[in-house]
Order: C-alpha cells, then structure tokens, then sequence
C-alpha cells in the first residue's frame, strides 16, 4: 500500500518549526507511516540543519510544481521562495517571518486541495509576526476555514487522554459572551460527536461546560448563558441522538473520572480547554481543525523562540499530529467533514 504524502508547514523560521520538521523527516518512526514533505525555505533549512547536524531532506521541489509532489518517493521539501534572508535572524520574528509562515501554510493548503497531498500538518507561527505582516486571520484555524471555504468548523484539540474542541477560540474575554449562540454551540456539539465516531468507531460521549461559575448557578453568575444558550443547544444535539451531558461546571469538569467517561469535552473559549490539555497531554496533544473538507493536523505548542534553533526542541507533538494525519488520510471520509 501507497503510503499518504503529508505536507509539514515548516511554521514561523524564527522558531522551532525549522528544527522540528528536520526531526520528523530524520525519523524511522515517520519516515515508516509516510512521505513527509515539508513547505518551507530550503535555505533556512540548511542552515538549521548546519547548525544542528541534522540530516536535510533528500528531495527538494524547486519550481513550486505541484505536480512533482506526485512522484517523491522519499522525504523532501518543496522550496517556497518567501522569506527575505537579509532580514532574517534565528529567534527573532517581525513581519518577514510572518509574512513566510503565512505563504508556506497557503501553499500546502493549494496541494492538499488539489489532492496532491493527504493532509497538512502545520508546525507553530507567531501569531504576532501574523499580525505584523497585516495577515487578517489570528491562526491557523481560521485561515484553514477560510481557505476551504468552510461555513461550519471548529477547534479541537485531541489526545488519548483528554479531548476538547471550542466554541470560540482566538478573541478575548470579554468577547466571548457575545459570540455564543445556541446555534454555533449546537455546531460545536455535532462536529464534536462525528469526528470522536470516526476515531474511536463508537458513539462519543460528549460533555459541555457552562461559561460561568457553577455553570452559572441557576442565574446566580453570569447572564443567564446557560440557560438561554447551552441549555437549548444541548436539549436540541439529544434530540438528534446525540449522547451529551452538561452543562457542567468548568472547575469540576476534567476530574479523573469524568474524563475516564468522556471522549470530548466542548468548552466555550480558549483557556477553559487548553489548561487542561497543556497540562494533561502537552507532548502527545494534537490540534486539528474540524469541519473541514481537507485534513488539518497541528503541534500543540508555539515557536519556542527562548530555545529556538539550539537543538532542544522537542518534536513529540508533531510525532503525534502526523500520525494522526496519517490515520485520517487513511479512513473513508465523507463530503465536507474532516477530523
């Protein structure tokens, strides 16, 4: 059997992505699972591997042809010319880098949607080099979702031992109750069950935390979230056969035995899933984006600029989101759906 090409964005150069990617490519384990393509400079990849003595890719894609991906039959990278090297220093992210982490996630994008690729892995950007390069979208997510034209997906961030997809993700606090709705919540929860199905090959059991306090206490905390909002979208996913419980209170929700019973949590923002995921599973988590009609897996970590390029990196997390990507490529999906 054919194993599946994955592209691997090679992230912000500035960080650790450069170092993480040398890795993966370098390892039997990855190397035995699939064909990994990184998207990125083949310049700043020398020299991370200079520095580091780390074995550099034994194909390189100079003409941007997305047809030649077709016929690697080894580890490489497909060179994309985006980066001005003149300005560039290890460590150190400005718009420059931004700007080259932003090209290279569009072009592995371009294959996996002309099916020259199986799915994209992506290694970490800089959300603030994004923002300097006046990219419109806070991350990876969002750009995915925007690229495949998706009207309907969500965060998730998935490990073996604890599971949680997002309502809202990348907007502040006090942003957050405004973009409730029972709607999207009712989203959330469907994405949530018919992805954790097709992993696990059996009905999920899906948990929803409130958004305040207590799970708001019966109106005590809050503005009545729970009850106008997560309430109604919970009865309507239950309606539709879906096996779903809450809303639970945020503080008791990941105990040990509920996770033991839970195969995916939906949290309302950001922090309220990463804490405990960063804290359970930093190195085995996966993000991946739901809803998707081209398969999207990511480290679950940022650039590292603090060890950046000295050869510290740890590239467990992507380890783990090229598997992941290799197990889905190798399922049947259905239209318009992606885990």
């Amino acid at each position: 059997m054919k194993k599946p090409i994955i592209g691997i964005t090679m992230g912000d150069p500035a960080g650790v992505g450069p170092e993480i990617c040398l890795r993966a490519l370098a390892s039997s384990e990855v190397r035995d699972q699939c064909l990994p393509i990184i998207f990125g400079d083949t310049e700043v990849l020398a020299q991370c591997a200079g520095v580091l003595k780390l074995p550099f890719p034994e194909q390189v894609i100079t003409d941007n042809d997305l047809s030649q991906l077709g016929s690697v039959t080894g580890s490489g990278v497909f060179h994309v010319n985006a980066l001005n090297l003149t300005s560039f220093e290890p460590r150190v992210v400005n718009d420059n880098t931004g700007a080259a982490s932003y090209a290279y996630i569009n072009r592995a994008i371009d294959a996996a949607l002309d099916k020259q690729v199986s799915a994209v892995t992506t290694a970490p950007i800089n959300k603030e080099a994004l923002s300097q390069a006046k990219v419109k979208f806070p991350g990876h997510t969002e750009i995915f979702a925007h690229r495949a034209g998706s009207e309907r997906w969500c965060m998730m961030q998935y490990s073996e031992i604890i599971t949680c997809t997002f309502v809202t993700v990348h907007i502040g606090y006090a942003d957050v109750p405004q973009a409730l709705t029972t709607e999207r919540i009712l989203e959330v929860i469907e994405l949530s069950a018919e992805n954790l199905e097709r992993i696990r090959n059996r009905p999920a059991k899906v948990v929803v935390c409130g958004l305040n306090p207590h799970a708001g206490e019966n109106g005590l905390f809050g503005n009545r979230e729970e009850e106008r909002l997560i309430i109604p979208a919970i009865q309507a996913a239950r309606e539709r056969g879906i096996d779903v419980e809450g809303p639970l209170p945020p503080d008791t929700a990941f105990l040990p035995r509920k996770r033991e019973s839970t195969d995916v949590f939906v949290c309302m923002y950001h922090d309220q899933g990463h804490i405990p995921v960063k804290a359970l599973a930093f190195d085995s988590a996966v993000n991946t984006t739901l809803g998707l009609p081209i398969i999207r897996t990511s480290v679950d970590h940022g650039t590292a600029l603090d060890i950046a390029w000295q050869g510290s990196a740890s590239a467990a997390s992507l380890f783990s989101a090229l598997k992941l990507a290799v197990d889905l490529s190798s399922q049947a999906r259905p239209s318009g759906s992606q885990a």
